[in-house]
């Protein structure tokens, strides 16, 4: 039994030293395609930014009586069908 655990050892370090050198190996690449992104992105010109267009004044067309008046009457209707 004591070469069956020793086995088992071994092959649990050979698995973890495997995906420790491959996660390593990961943030190293992911490192270099950070940087060669960057580098590209500086190389390319940079457009001026357009200025920002005023917002146009919003004007109400009517004051809402009409919409405040079919909100009350829908709020009258309702409570009256509760009180039933």
């Amino acid at each position: 039994m004591d070469g069956t655990v020793q086995e088992g050892v071994n092959l649990m370090f050979l698995g973890m030293g495997t995906v420790f050198t491959f996660l390593a190996l990961l943030v190293v690449v992911i490192g270099w395609m950070s940087k060669l992104a960057q580098s590209i992105e500086a190389r390319q010109p940079q457009a001026p930014a357009p200025a920002p267009k005023p917002a146009p004044v919003a004007t109400p067309t009517h004051s809402g009586g009409d919409h405040i008046a079919a909100i009350s009457a829908a709020v009258a209707r309702y409570r009256h069908t509760l009180r039933r």
